[in-house]
């Protein structure tokens, strides 16, 4: 049983972390609602003395709309090629029995731990010697092969969980391994499959690196690569890039709030079986 003072150091915890994750976020979101600070700036327009013309300005300056539709259209393909090639190895490696599982199971949690600067430099000449460079698949192609390692080590301890007598039942009715996995495995794993449609959305959508090494097209920029063009080449001030940020930043606060029961639910059920 918690006592009183133990469940009021609880709250003072949880408001003081809560502080210091939200903090930041309300600063850049104060900042990008004042005045403009660029040199020779126009005045926005206000709505109850709030700036909220730089939402505008910002967009229209940094052509942030074609930055986020690449954005858009990587995220989208990383994480559904992600989640079903995660879906079928992660099936294969929590409920089959084959040669060679263990070693091959541990070269994917290599691809976990093996950061992306250890190999964006020979990558971009693999891909530049296939012709791949300043194109989509340069962009999506090496985050799907890290995300489907996370992915696999997910789902397989997803499918490690399940009972057992599930897919007992689902043999003796005849059904094969294809029918097990997608009508007996996968419906009940639904809060499994969105935590990592949101992480895998998350990580591509923020992704930095691999957009600034293998394209040079301003087409083919995504989100967080144009905001990084647009401080210095379109503004210098801090105001138009806050505003900008938060452009950026707001279709995973969305995909987050939207999703966010069966995120939590997923996560806790993870670290249950974990």
């Amino acid at each position: 049983m918690i006592s009183r003072s133990e469940r009021a150091l609880n709250y003072v915890l949880l408001l003081a972390f809560a502080a210091f994750a939200v903090g930041p976020i309300v600063s850049i979101l104060v900042a990008a609602l004042g005045p403009d600070d660029s040199a020779g700036a126009a005045p926005a327009r206000t709505v109850a003395g709030l700036h909220v013309g730089n939402f505008a300005r910002a967009w229209e300056v940094g052509h942030f709309g074609s930055y986020l539709r690449a954005s858009l259209a990587v995220s989208v393909f990383v994480v559904v090629v992600s989640l079903l090639l995660s879906v079928l190895s992660g099936y294969a490696f929590g409920t089959m029995r084959f040669r060679g599982a263990e070693p091959l199971f541990y070269l994917f949690l290599l691809g976990i731990m093996m950061p992306s600067e250890a190999v964006v430099v020979p990558l971009y000449f693999d891909l530049r010697s296939l012709g791949l460079t300043d194109t989509f698949w340069a962009v999506a192609l090496p985050q799907v092969a890290q995300s489907v390692a996370f992915g696999t080590f997910w789902m397989r301890a997803y499918f490690r969980s399940t009972s057992r007598s599930l897919v007992e039942a689902a043999r003796l009715d005849g059904a094969g391994h294809w029918r097990t996995l997608w009508h007996v495995l996968v419906p009940p794993g639904r809060p499994a499959l969105i935590t990592l449609t949101v992480l895998v959305f998350m990580w591509t959508w923020n992704e930095f690196l691999i957009p600034l090494v293998m394209v040079t097209k301003e087409s083919l920029r995504t989100a967080p690569l144009g905001l990084a063009f647009f401080s210095g080449q379109y503004t210098s001030g801090f105001t138009l890039l806050a505003a900008g940020a938060m452009i950026v930043a707001t279709p995973v606060v969305l995909l987050y709030v939207f999703l966010q029961r069966h995120f939590i639910r997923g996560m806790l059920e993870g670290a249950v079986r974990e």
